[in-house]
């Protein structure tokens, strides 16, 4: 029998030191690097987001970064497709796979199911489209005596999409997530090692001030000026995005220049805050290991 395929993935809170540790393990073993950061897809979103330097990707090949542009929205059946073909390649050329990154839901694409298998047809959008908020609700309501469980009624986007699917699947809520809990993850033939990195939280802060100042002074305002140009408010992922999200409120006057650096800097400290409690509640067991007390990079993953 042969030895399982290996998916070592490295994750933790934003600022917490993930690329340098990711080039150290990777360079020493020649491994290739798969990006599971919702904002590094995006094409020109390079400053705010703290994207791996031309030089740093030279040093160890890395994937799914700048695969869109930055007014393309990306998706998690999107990503899941990508990330499949990528990682057949890099195991077909017999090297390592290194996932890091520290958005969630796209790191939760190796660990378990993240979407089912229904296809929702176009003209089924289109009808559900063409009805109001209210009329969606009723009607889900209808397919649903027994309730909605613990859907957000009160966002009309889950429930649009809610109704799409249980027209589309001729089936309940209830029966879709039956049946999206029984079937495999998209990596489910890989063993994974699974390793987040901490540092103590008053460090945390002094990186994150660090951080964002310097991407203030290389540019982060102009950055933001170019992609407004390619219609990036047009992507909500990317417009919404800690960074960028201020300097257009500072662009629109509705954010004082003074106040910039001070508001992204109390935002992403906020966003560490909820990724702390999401690695808490929804990761499996993993190692953690504070990214400052690190011996060597043999140390990331158990030797």
């Amino acid at each position: 029998m042969s030895a399982p395929r290996v998916l070592h993935l490295l994750t933790g809170p934003t600022a917490v030191g993930k690329t340098e540790w990711a080039l150290r393990w990777a360079e020493r073993r020649s491994a290739e690097i798969v990006s599971c950061d919702s904002l590094l897809f995006y094409r020109g979103m390079d400053i705010g987001t703290a994207k791996p330097s031309a030089g740093e990707r030279a040093r160890v090949p890395h994937h799914l970064i700048d695969v869109c542009a930055p007014a393309e929205r990306m998706d998690i059946a999107r990503y899941v497709a990508l990330a499949r073909t990528v990682v057949a390649g890099i195991v077909a050329r017999g090297r390592p796979v290194l996932v890091t990154g520290g958005s969630g839901f796209y790191l939760k694409a190796f660990l378990a199911p993240v979407t089912d298998n229904v296809e929702v047809p176009e003209e089924v959008r289109a009808e559900v489209a063409r009805w109001s908020p209210e009329e969606a609700l009723a009607r889900l309501r209808s397919l649903h005596p027994a309730g909605l469980g613990s859907l957000d009624v009160a966002n009309p986007r889950r429930v649009a999409r809610a109704l799409e699917r249980c027209l589309a699947a001729g089936s309940t809520l209830q029966a879709l997530g039956e049946s999206f809990r029984r079937q495999p993850g998209p990596f489910a033939g890989f063993r994974v090692e699974l390793t987040r990195l901490e540092r103590n939280p008053v460090e945390l802060a002094g990186r994150i001030d660090g951080r964002v100042a310097g991407m203030l002074r290389a540019g982060l305002v102009d950055e933001v000026r170019q992609l407004r140009t390619e219609g990036f408010e047009r992507n909500p992922s990317a417009a919404r995005a800690i960074g960028y999200r201020e300097v257009l409120a500072m662009l629109d006057g509705r954010l004082p220049e003074r106040e910039l650096a001070p508001a992204i800097a109390r935002n992403t400290r906020a966003l560490v805050k909820k990724q702390r409690t999401w690695f808490r509640t929804q990761l499996p067991a993993h190692r953690v290991l504070r990214a400052d007390g690190i011996g060597g990079e043999d140390e990331l993953f158990g030797g």
